[in-house]
């Protein structure tokens, strides 16, 4: 009896770490868009605050770097800084995917507040 109560509790251990990394591989995955694809498409991973959030964050860069990428191609100036603009992208990207793995739940820099407060879902 006491065996399987056990056996019952390192299953359910197992069980929440098999959902805890794949709601890890899946904010991770945001930044790259693949993982937003996956969290609309997986009923599971809408439930996860922990992924919601870093598909927030990510759908929020990708869109402030659409809108950057269309401003900059309508100047001069702005082609000429487009080099510096995608490396604060990349950064900032890496940092999301940092905090991911980590477990952190940090808004991005300029960005994370406003994806926070304007993305709904």
């Amino acid at each position: 009896m006491q065996e399987e109560k056990q056996v019952k509790k390192e299953e359910e251990k197992k069980e929440e770490n098999k959902k805890v990394e794949n709601e890890k591989v899946c904010a991770i995955l945001a930044y790259l868009l693949i993982g937003v694809i996956w969290f609309f498409l997986d009923e599971k991973m809408k439930k996860s605050e922990f992924a919601k959030f870093h598909v927030k964050q990510a759908l929020g860069l990708i869109i402030a770097d659409i809108a950057v990428s269309i401003l900059v191609a309508l100047t001069l100036i702005g082609m000429l800084l487009y080099p510096l603009l995608y490396a604060a992208y990349l950064v900032l990207a890496v940092m999301g995917i940092i905090n991911a793995n980590n477990g952190d739940k940090k808004e991005l820099p300029y960005i994370g507040s406003y994806a926070s407060k304007y993305l709904k879902f």
